[in-house]
């Protein structure tokens, strides 16, 4: 719940308290577009369509939009003032259906009023279905400086029954037209979809890797709660089948040189996302836009912050400097499984010495759960450095619950 003192208030958050970090993490900026033309069945983000609005003859508020999330960074500034940010994410929703000129803008607007690392990561989320020629480079000339594309499937009934608005050939001339305007770029994948073989899963994945790909995120089809395939569940593979798959898709990826490094990513030599890694090692967010979510650390402790959800509502809030509806302190108890459930990710794992820094906790305070770990053969160590073993990154929910509190 939100604390008395306002959420920009930064001298409450800097008072002394239990936590001891030994210096701030790295700080990563999300910037939150929330509309998309068709909300898929499968999804449980804060996505509003823009289809139903559209045919009324109303057009997408983008600049009106652009200005609020300008405002909510203003407001924000007391809480990262004088921090470098290192890596810029554009999520969504469908952020490409914002034309070039508006993320130009935006991206101006980010760097009047942040410092922004030299050679930044600035990573924009599109879909095959809202690009038209010219439209990646276009949005390179912004300033984007990867692209993360929303494929899915190349197989057109998958996609359907996806409810995706693109079909395979839009997804191929999507993907020709990244690789041509990018050096990096991501595939999204999905696999374990409603009546998908092991042989229609390779064959997404043999076609996703004919186009040399430096990143691949892999994501299993999961039915998530208020959500249509909720209500009307389709049918999916059988665990065994969608493990199999998974195992197939990793000897493709690794066969091209790219390395599993990450649960779901997969990467070739210098081209691992900067802005999930930051993500993943507990680092600190900042996430603007309409139900961005953040995590800002201080000397004393953590704390989330959560945006309006519903788009014009934050629009309003924004332009008024106060788009936050929850603030909250991460309780000392809470930080160890927060931690795990983001650094076990990792197949490097991470080091103690880094999980200390990052958590302002002692060792004895993690010590408890990775010992544990280790002795059910999830976890091993060597030196400082703790990793989750192939048993352990195969069943890893298992492995982050022992850091649960009591």
């Amino acid at each position: 719940m939100m604390d008395a003192p306002h959420w920009s208030d930064v001298r409450h958050w800097v008072r002394p308290g239990t936590l001891q970090l030994q210096g701030l993490p790295p700080l990563s900026l999300y910037i939150h577009l929330p509309w998309c033309l068709k909300k898929c069945p499968y999804c449980d983000f804060n996505s509003h369509e823009w289809s139903a609005t559209a045919r009324s003859g109303e057009t997408m508020p983008e600049w009106d939009y652009v200005e609020a999330v300008m405002a909510d960074l203003e407001a924000s500034l007391p809480l990262i003032w004088g921090r470098t940010v290192h890596s810029v994410f554009i999520g969504g929703g469908t952020p490409s259906l914002f034309s070039p000129e508006a993320i130009d803008r935006l991206l101006a607007g980010v760097r009047a009023r942040v410092r922004l690392e030299p050679g930044a990561e600035v990573t924009l989320e599109a879909n095959p279905g809202t690009f038209e020629k010219d439209r990646f480079r276009a949005f390179r000339s912004a300033g984007v400086t990867r692209l993360s594309i929303g494929v899915q499937s190349f197989h057109d009934p998958h996609l359907k029954a996806l409810g995706r608005v693109h079909d395979r050939a839009q997804a191929l001339a999507a993907i020709e037209e990244a690789a041509q305007a990018f050096d990096t770029f991501n595939l999204d994948i999905m696999y374990a979809l409603p009546g998908q073989t092991l042989a229609q899963c390779e064959a997404d994945i043999r076609t996703a890797l004919s186009f040399a790909p430096p990143h691949i995120s892999i994501y299993h089809l999961t039915i998530e709660p208020n959500t249509v395939f909720a209500k009307f569940p389709p049918q999916v593979p059988e665990d065994d089948d969608a493990y199999a798959m998974l195992d197939r898709i990793t000897e493709l990826t690794t066969a091209e040189g790219l390395e599993r490094y990450e649960v779901s990513a997969y990467a070739r030599p210098g081209h691992r996302c900067r802005h999930n890694l930051n993500y993943w090692q507990f680092g600190d967010y900042l996430g603007i836009g309409a139900g961005a979510h953040s995590k800002l650390s201080f000397a004393h402790r953590v704390v989330r912050q959560v945006r309006a959800r519903e788009p014009r509502l934050y629009m309003e809030r924004a332009r008024a400097g106060d788009a936050v509806v929850s603030v909250n302190e991460v309780a000392r108890r809470d930080l160890p499984f927060e931690y795990m459930l983001n650094a076990l990710r990792l197949r490097d794992g991470f080091a103690l010495d880094e999980a200390v820094a990052r958590t302002g906790l002692p060792q004895s305070a993690l010590r408890s759960g990775i010992d544990r770990a280790c002795r059910q053969g999830w976890l091993s160590m060597d030196g400082d450095r703790v990793r989750p073993t192939d048993l352990g990154f195969d069943f890893l929910s298992d492995v982050q619950a022992l850091f649960l509190p009591d």
